[in-house]
């Protein structure tokens, strides 16, 4: 292995194979450098008897080694067969230390390397590139020289950490090789990527290992795992095989125990094992060393590249997963296409090159490909932390459209979840339903459509173009997974979605300019339910409004808590301190899991003492609590056992869901007599089967909260959908249109057990019908029997769909369960209406 090759492989995975492979058939001097003792490390260490999916299934495969979907070992086999078979220059245990150029000093080109310290801190050094030939410095102390450097080392070797207590206990893992060795133990997985998920389920597969299984989800959906995957691993846990628990986080690991901050609260579970699939992230410290840049300074960011993936590093190449571009078949592509690039064949174009070209046929001038991508990269602003192979990937995903001045992009009111980026243009929303006239402009490089994305509300307004305006569409999907993969993203699209909640939260006049700083100061957190963000008594001095969930305000009389309300997103507080420069005069701490934004005090006392108008505002929302502290500092002593009362049945609420609903049902049991008129009300006005079961959840004192949909701020049941049946109505109510396919997901994600699979029963003989002459079941619903019989007469049952409650949306009069109540013990309700300590002075006076 003397002298310079043409072309020096690090790493063998998908992508350093099909790069080595194409070198060999091309007849270029190469060598495959791999320091393990086998090829393919990455696929080596999947589980045993993984089965490997070969997607997107729309893309054709270019390279010199075969793959389609299969066993690990049999495609490990092909690998070992083929490449031998092109007798591909392997050097095994040859891993790399360092790269640098041999040649003159490249004028101009000096690289900055940033390193930040735990502290914040930053230092900064400075590296001269120099021209190829490179010289690769193996652990071993050997060199190999080459002309050209490719790098598809991968990510997997720098895998992200967990970061809490207990976490370097000898029970936390982060990779599986065997599920079969697992026997009789509780096993944790963290992270539901597809890593995660195809460990959990090999584990679980076996029901004579007896393990116990639970994988960990932070959120709700799954944006970053193939949608095959998610299928089968919800399937698991209809089944019973596992458990996938949903909007739960690791608070802290010890010997034998798990503790769980979840949507509710802290649990503590057993747990004998940890297997962590958090992800990974590029081996930024070497690959910097070698004179490539990176997008950003995101410890998650990818290196800096070109179309024919070259770095900033003349003749350093980087390909597959440290490109951003993780698929199997994506990286044996680009594999193949490196070559050809470094063997002067630059009109090639990559395999995707027909689908992202379709997307952007109808979009006005003659650009390339490259030169779109690069167009939507460079002016949407949160496109900008990608590199071009990640654009590649994105649009996949996403739509690039063209609208003509005065052309509607969505109404509103109308579905959808998708977000907007103006690449070109720009657009107008309609503030003002009944003055299409009055609109504020968003202008190029912004974002619109965000609250869709964040809330899964319909539009809130009418956006139309305002000039010639070009647009790209992203999915929910694929903007989740941009806020996952790309943190300078996520980061942009929180910056503006707090902007917009400032200026609509708090009017007055204010402009982008005012809030500006307040913008720049905000922080986001999560608070686990029952969480204090502010305590009575104490001095600090900064505002919060609620992003996400519910807040309880709570003020100490005695020795206990008095509930004083219920503050839901979009409220804000903590302004009565600021203001007055008092302590704090109540405790306020989150109902259910909540995302709050905190304002610096300061800040605001600036923007207050800049807009006279918004002190004014800000001084009438205080006066209501004011008068209620003062009540309670007055009458105390006078209504102890109310106060107690209405203290733990407002908690008792929040507990069974009003902390994060819009409308619940609510049975008053002093007034109800158990005759079922809501139940057979809500049967007849929806194809004769009733949305709730009024015997069933829980009482306390004479309240009752049957079983029947919250319509909850954030729907559980609205976050894996595949055909995006689940929408939000102009009034919110949460409803399932008639694409519901019956897959289940939503029946499994909603913690309050509202949701049922059933099939649209055969069509009940009339009322008078039933009266006059007997026939059919009568009113209410129909028993399963007379169903099935009925269903059968006409051919068979119908398919299963997801059935819950609408609020009678488009039912004249409104929800038929009250209606139909004779005693008016059935009563819906918004929780910011009803848990208010007025309630509680209408109960003493």
């Amino acid at each position: 292995m003397s002298g310079i090759f043409k072309v020096a492989i690090i790493g063998s995975g998908p992508a350093g194979l099909s790069a080595a492979a194409r070198a060999a058939a091309l007849g270029l001097s190469h060598v495959l450098l791999e320091k393990t003792d086998h090829l393919s490390d990455t696929i080596y260490k999947y589980q045993k008897g993984k089965h490997v999916m070969a997607t997107p299934s729309n893309l054709v495969l270019r390279s010199d080694i075969d793959f389609d979907a299969g066993k690990r070992e049999a495609i490990l086999g092909i690998w070992d067969e083929q490449i031998a078979g092109h007798k591909v220059n392997v050097k095994y245990h040859a891993e790399a230390k360092a790269i640098r150029g041999t040649g003159e000093a490249i004028p101009g080109s000096v690289q900055q390397i940033v390193t930040r310290a735990r502290d914040g801190t930053k230092s900064v050094r400075e590296l001269q590139r120099h021209a190829p030939p490179y010289a690769i410095e193996l652990t071993s102390g050997e060199v190999v020289m080459a002309e050209n450097v490719v790098l598809a080392i991968g990510t997997q070797g720098n895998p992200n950490l967990m970061r809490c207590p207990g976490a370097d206990l000898p029970h936390v893992q982060y990779q599986l090789d065997d599920p079969t060795e697992y026997v009789d133990e509780h096993i944790v997985i963290v992270g539901t990527g597809d890593a995660g998920i195809e460990n959990a389920r090999g584990l679980a597969e076996d029901p004579a290992q007896r393990n116990t299984v639970s994988i960990l989800n932070r959120g709700t959906e799954f944006p970053t795992a193939k949608a095959a995957n998610v299928s089968a691993l919800m399937a698991d846990h209809e089944a019973g095989k596992l458990t996938v628990r949903t909007e739960s986080e690791t608070k802290a690991i010890e010997p034998g125990w798990i503790t769980l901050t979840t949507r509710d609260g802290e649990i503590r579970i057993p747990c004998d094992r940890i297997i962590a699939r958090i992800g990974s992230a590029p081996p930024r410290a070497f690959v910097e060393d070698c004179g490539i840049e990176f997008t950003s300074e995101d410890r998650g960011a990818f290196p800096k590249l070109s179309p024919v993936f070259e770095s900033t590093a003349p003749g350093i190449f980087v390909i597959g997963a440290l490109a951003g571009y993780p698929l199997i078949k994506h990286c044996m592509n680009q594999g193949h296409d490196v070559i050809e690039f470094i063997n002067g064949n630059t009109d090639l174009k990559p395999a995707d090159e027909p689908i992202i070209a379709a997307k952007f046929a109808g979009l006005p001038g003659k650009r390339s490909t490259e030169e779109w991508l690069e167009f939507l990269r460079a002016n949407v602003s949160i496109l900008g932390g990608m590199n071009p192979l990640q654009m590649r990937e994105f649009m996949l995903d996403s739509e690039a459209k063209f609208y003509a001045p005065g052309e509607v992009i969505f109404e509103r009111n109308a579905p959808g979840s998708s977000l907007f980026g103006i690449a070109s243009g720009s657009v107008a929303v309609e503030v003002n339903p009944a003055d299409p006239s009055i609109t504020i402009p968003i202008e190029a490089g912004s974002i619109f459509g965000e609250v869709g994305l964040i809330s899964g509300r319909r539009r809130g307004a009418t956006i139309r173009a305002a000039e010639d305006t070009i647009v790209v569409e992203i999915s929910r999907l694929a903007a989740l997974k941009l806020q996952s993969q790309v943190p300078s993203a996520k980061a942009a699209i929180q910056r503006i979605s707090i902007e917009r909640q400032l200026l609509q939260m708090f009017g007055s006049g204010l402009t982008r300019e005012d809030v500006a700083p307040l913008v720049e100061a905000a922080r986001v957190e999560e608070k686990r339910a029952g969480e204090v963000v502010v305590t009575e008594g104490a001095d600090d001095k900064d505002i919060f409004i609620i992003r996400r969930g519910s807040m309880i305000v709570e003020k100490q009389v005695g020795e206990k808590p008095v509930f004083l309300s219920y503050l839901p997103a979009g409220s804000y507080f903590g302004e009565m301190a600021v203001i007055d420069g008092s302590a704090r005069t109540a405790t306020v701490k989150a109902a259910i899991k909540s995302e709050v934004i905190r304002l610096p005090g300061e800040g605001f006392l600036a923007l207050l003492d800049k807009r006279p108008a918004l002190r004014e505002r800000a001084l009438k929302d205080m006066a209501g609590r004011r008068a209620t502290n003062a009540f309670i500092e007055s009458r105390k002593d006078e209504f102890a056992g109310a106060v107690d009362l209405y203290s733990q049945t407002a908690q008792f609420l929040v507990d069974n869901g009003i902390g994060e609903a819009t409308d619940v049902l609510l049975i008053d049991e002093k007034l109800c007599i158990g005759c079922d008129n809501c139940e057979k009300a809500c049967a007849d006005s929806h194809d004769g089967l009733s949305r709730l079961d009024r015997e069933a959840g829980k009482t306390y004192a004479h309240l009752h909260v049957p079983t029947s949909c919250r319509h909850c701020e954030h729907p559980h049941c609205m976050a894996d959908c595949p055909p995006n049946a689940i929408k939000r109505g102009p009034d919110g109510e949460v409803f399932i249109d008639d694409t519901c396919i019956g897959c289940g997901n939503c029946q499994r994600n909603c913690p309050y057990g509202v949701i049922r699979m059933d099939a649209k029963p055969p069509k009940k003989p009339s009322l008078l019908q039933w009266m006059l002459f007997g026939k059919g079941p009568g009113p209410g619903e129909a028993s399963y029997s007379w169903r099935k019989k009925a269903a059968e007469k006409e051919g068979g049952q119908k398919a299963k769909q997801a059935i819950k409650c609408d609020m009678c949306s488009g039912i004249d009069g409104g929800p038929a369960c009250v209606r139909a109540c004779p005693t008016g013990a059935a009563i819906r309700v918004s929780p910011d209406k009803f848990l208010t300590f007025a309630k509680l002075t209408e109960d003493v006076e």
